[in-house]
């Protein structure tokens, strides 16, 4: 029996670990968009929160925000903010920033 609780837990541990790679490449993806959206250099994406809970279809799922930054003149950082539900963009919050003339 022993041996059958270390087996699902081995496998909730790689599921896990699999769908939060998922979430940030889609991350990744999303804060591609919004920066080739604007115009703008995407410098990197990181996760800053992550959590399980109830998703706004009512199931179980992770809630997650990523921190992107960007320039548009390749002196000044900006930071965006994704929020984002398994792998899907719930907001974007961009600062105003200065556009390279």
């Amino acid at each position: 029996m022993a041996t059958l609780w270390l087996f699902i837990l081995v496998g909730a541990v790689i599921a896990l670990f699999w769908t939060s790679r998922q979430a940030a490449e889609a991350a990744k993806d999303h804060a591609q968009h919004q920066t080739d959206k604007l115009q703008v250099q995407l410098i990197s994406v990181a996760c800053q929160k992550r959590q399980l809970g109830i998703l706004r279809n009512g199931k179980p799922g992770i809630k997650s925000q990523f921190i992107f930054e960007f320039s548009s003149d390749g002196e000044t950082v900006y930071q965006g903010i994704l929020h984002m539900e398994n792998n899907r963009l719930v907001k974007a919050d961009i600062p105003p920033h200065r556009m390279a003339s």
